[in-house]
């Protein structure tokens, strides 16, 4: 049944208010303008849509032509997960580096920086920053998007962070509640389930969240994940103990909660987009993320229908609905009042990313002479929240300060005899990430540093394994400017 959009209907404008839908194109489609008009209150933007800064701005320049106050959302977290530079890197390192510095004014004026230049775009909330503790070291969809295995570190650098984010005037959204950094399974693909009792999650896992909520988080997007110990049935998405018993109730909450992805395979695979969303409402959620992988109008119009329905069917409470609705405005309303703040002087703002970058590393050993190496990548596969449309490595950075280096990608299966003999005399970089979970990759850097004493490694991942090669550099992330910093240490520059 296709329920009919009417200025009047209340209800239809309060299901469309919470959806937080995405979009094909670099421009807005004529149906996602109708929409706004018709009471959609929020977009998402993912790395498709998205040319240019300039291209971005006339992109909310458009939705805002419908709608003054229309959130813009973005995935925007710096270091691997970018979606402003989703096709050169990032200009920002990740969470992991700030943390492997441990500066919380760094955090801070990094994280209003980037504010800085999303709201120049008209980009006013962020899906950011991930206040996951990565307790898991094997975590395959976490890792470098945390600040680190240490409670306390996470906690205060989550704060610094929406500071500075909000200090822009762009709303932070803490991710994911309760906290998705003890999982073995990427959500995106199945349901991930954290098996630890009540005592060790107030004590790890939800302290950076106490500290985003008292920093004044304008949103929380929750984690499909089964934490058994708070809720044994119900993902933390669709959990009412979870998301009003706890982070309403007793962690005193007030701002909006957004969903993660609803197409993603721990809601869409167990429950359906339709029947998750219905249940992620009632359960305390006030907006539903969709758009990653479903970014059409039908969309919108199934989950917009199917609130309605449960609404007049008596499964989702009209006030309930009506509620979500207005914290979505609410935040609305704050985003047109905010102001940003003066931004760092000088070279502070300008190049605070690489600055940061450049801090991170950890650096063992010395470069030798170098004129123009062989640069050889061992590329795994993307967890789906990076993607593999972002470049990365060390390969173009390197190669602007030492011409003539060359350069090669080598999937799970390439032998190291294959670089080796590509590398000819050439001193071999060569550049891994997360090699502690990637048993290939660990031995293909055993066997180059056996056969060439002189090699480099370059691990961008998480640095779990031990320091090999003549020089080890641990750049704590894979962004554009991480790779620049380690380029520079390994050219002496």
């Amino acid at each position: 049944m296709t329920v009919l959009a009417h200025q009047s209907d209340t209800l239809t404008r309060d299901a469309l208010a919470v959806l937080q839908p995405g979009f094909e194109g670099t421009t807005a489609p004529a149906w996602l303008l109708r929409r706004v008009g018709e009471g959609l209150t929020a977009v998402g933007l993912f790395g498709r849509n998205i040319a240019s800064p300039e291209q971005l701005a006339a992109l909310t320049a458009q939705l805002r032509a419908e709608r003054d106050d229309v959130l813009v959302a973005i995935d925007e977290e710096g270091g691997d997960v970018t979606r402003l530079e989703v096709r050169g890197g990032s200009s920002f390192p990740g969470n992991l580096a700030l943390g492997a510095v441990d500066d919380t004014g760094l955090t801070r004026d990094v994280a209003r920086e980037l504010g800085r230049r999303l709201a120049e775009c008209g980009v006013n909330l962020n899906w950011a920053p991930s206040a996951d503790v990565n307790s898991n070291p094997d975590n395959p969809v976490i890792g470098v998007r945390s600040f680190g295995a240490d409670t306390h570190l996470a906690a205060r650098h989550t704060a610094a962070y929406v500071e500075g984010l909000q200090a822009s005037g762009v709303a932070a959204c803490t991710k994911h509640f309760p906290g998705h950094g003890d999982t073995s399974v990427d959500s995106h693909h199945a349901l991930p389930r954290i098996d630890v009792d009540l005592d060790t999650l107030q004590a790890r896992e939800l302290i950076p969240f106490k500290a985003a909520i008292e920093a004044g988080t304008k949103a929380v997007m929750s984690a499909h994940i089964l934490v058994p110990a708070l809720d044994p049935t119900r993902p933390a998405t669709l959990s009412p103990q979870i998301l009003t018993g706890l982070l309403r109730k007793e962690l005193g909450y007030e701002g909006l909660i957004v969903t993660d992805g609803m197409e993603m395979n721990a809601i869409a695979g167990t429950y359906g987009i339709e029947r998750g969303s219905v249940l992620a409402i009632a359960a305390g959620a006030d907006a539903i993320c969709v758009g990653g992988g479903l970014a059409d109008e039908a969309t919108v119009l199934r989950l917009r229908d199917a609130l309605v329905a449960a609404v007049r069917e008596g499964t989702l409470p009209e006030e309930r609905l009506a509620d979500a609705a207005a914290r979505v405005r609410e935040l609305a309303a704050w985003t047109l009042r905010a102001r940003p703040d003066a931004r760092p002087e000088g070279s502070r703002a300008s190049g605070i990313g690489l600055t940061a970058a450049r801090r991170a590393l950890a650096v063992t050993g010395a470069p030798g002479p170098l004129s123009a190496p062989y640069v050889a990548t061992l590329t795994p596969v993307a967890n789906i929240a990076v993607g593999d449309e972002t470049p990365w490595g060390v390969a173009a950075e390197l190669a602007s300060l030492l011409p003539g280096t060359e350069a090669g990608a080598y999937p799970e299966g390439a032998p190291a005899a294959d670089i080796l003999a590509a590398a000819g005399d050439r001193t071999v970089v060569a550049v891994v990430r997360d090699a502690h979970r990637h048993a290939w990759m660990a031995e293909a850097v055993e066997a180059l540093v056996a056969a060439r004493p002189d090699t480099v490694v370059v691990e961008m991942g998480l640095p779990r394994a031990e320091p090999r090669g003549a020089l080890h550099i641990a750049t704590h992330g894979a962004s554009r400017v991480c790779g620049r910093a380690a380029a520079e240490v390994i050219a002496g520059a």
